[in-house]
């Protein structure tokens, strides 16, 4: 994925495809100020699913509120928000795998 405007900078570190989508009603702003040499900010609308590419360490701050007032409302490591690249047949990503550690849980039927 290209991002045209301030490319990820160049490091060791592989960078990871992010995915992240604002479930809210409200416009949000998506920012990374944590990288050195780097400034990533977008705004994601309500609903928007926000691609990007990112290095593991970063954080992503999301910053929701309206017209000139704006609090930080949540940060999220982006290797929290990588996505799984899938093979050369495809250029659809496929989201990471879920955390089979935490348990599922399961319908309780109630007796009449």
């Amino acid at each position: 994925m290209a991002q045209i405007l301030d490319p990820v900078p160049n490091d060791d570190n592989k960078a990871l495809l992010c995915c992240y989508v604002n479930a809210t009603s409200q416009i949000q702003v998506a920012r990374i100020t944590n990288v050195e040499d780097w400034y990533f900010e977008r705004v994601v609308f309500p609903g928007q699913r926000l691609m990007f590419e990112a290095l593991p360490q970063a954080i992503l701050e999301i910053h929701t509120g309206m017209m000139a007032s704006a609090i930080l409302s949540d940060t999220i490591p982006c290797h929290r928000l990588a996505m799984q690249e899938t093979g050369p047949e495809t250029d659809e990503p496929e989201p990471a795998p879920v955390n089979r550690d935490i348990p599922a849980v399961r319908p309780v039927a109630i007796a009449p």
